[in-house]
């Protein structure tokens, strides 16, 4: 009953934890590059050796950073209801859009094949190697570290006016909200349950009944979010922050060997995982 009223434990990405660690002290444009070039390897390698790897180099990460594996685990937590959802959608209505592979269930409009299992099991170990990566690169990048690396990497395409600076910003203010709102959550339902409001006795594969038990703070939740919203409004207002001014930064950042060569080392990872011909 307590976990239930303890989401921010179970909320990884957007938080950050300074453990001084090798991965910690990476430039962090080269960690958003390697970032992003290894999900777009996981998101297209569809075999099992291939993402059991990708799954051990996830693992890895965690331990390299010195952060408790544990804690990468409590991230994949309120994942496990969308998961099972997306795999019986995927066994139940996807194989007959793949051809091949061993017939172990034919009725009607369900086709259930060993090409549509491949697809559940890889799918699923895909979103627990996303969610893993995605809190590695948050938990040991600062939310500033963030909005400049995304804001360097993308500072060729204000030749065509994008709005690079902006985009930086949205996105580096999304992560940092979900942690936030994951706390203010935390704190209606344990208001509600000292009211009589009854969030924990339903088991967690009940997903209608846990969905109508939530519906009571949704409403209140857009209204924080809105006033948050607001807030950050006016203080940014208050600072003069104008869209589309050139600006200077305080940090200025300098790739170093060592990030070089994990930039080199991601990308043979990547290439690894999109072109070999693995045998499962």
């Amino acid at each position: 009953m307590a976990s239930e009223f303890e989401l921010s434990r179970n909320i990884t990405i957007g938080q950050y934890v300074p453990t001084g660690s090798f991965i910690h002290q990476l430039d962090p444009r080269i960690k958003l590059l390697v970032f992003t070039v290894l999900v777009v390897a996981i998101a297209l390698n569809t075999s099992y050796f291939g993402n059991a790897i990708g799954l051990l180099l996830s693992i890895y990460l965690f331990l390299a950073s010195k952060i408790p594996i544990s804690y990468g685990l409590s991230g994949v937590k309120p994942a496990i209801p969308f998961i099972i959802i997306l795999a019986v959608l995927q066994l139940l209505f996807q194989g007959r859009i793949f051809s091949g592979g061993t017939v172990y269930f034919d009725y009607g409009f369900i086709l259930v094949t060993s090409e549509s299992i491949r697809l559940v099991i890889v799918s699923a170990v895909r979103f627990v190697e996303i969610i893993f990566l995605s809190s590695v690169l948050t938990l040991s990048t600062s939310t500033t570290a963030l909005t400049h690396a995304i804001q360097s990497l993308l500072s060729p395409l204000k030749k065509i006016n994008f709005p690079v600076h902006e985009l930086s910003l949205i996105v580096t203010i999304a992560i940092r909200f979900v942690p936030t709102f994951a706390m203010e959550m935390e704190k209606m339902m344990k208001a509600q349950a000292s009211r009589g409001a009854d969030f924990g006795s339903g088991s967690w594969w009940k997903i209608i009944q846990r969905t109508k038990d939530m519906l009571p703070i949704i409403i209140p939740l857009f209204n924080i979010a809105l006033s948050r919203a607001e807030d950050l409004i006016f203080a940014m207002e208050s600072r003069c922050y104008t869209p589309g001014n050139d600006r200077s930064t305080y940090s200025v950042y300098k790739a170093l060997a060592r990030d070089y060569l994990v930039l080199i080392v991601g990308l043979l990872f990547s290439i690894l995982l999109l072109f070999y011909p693995f045998p499962y």
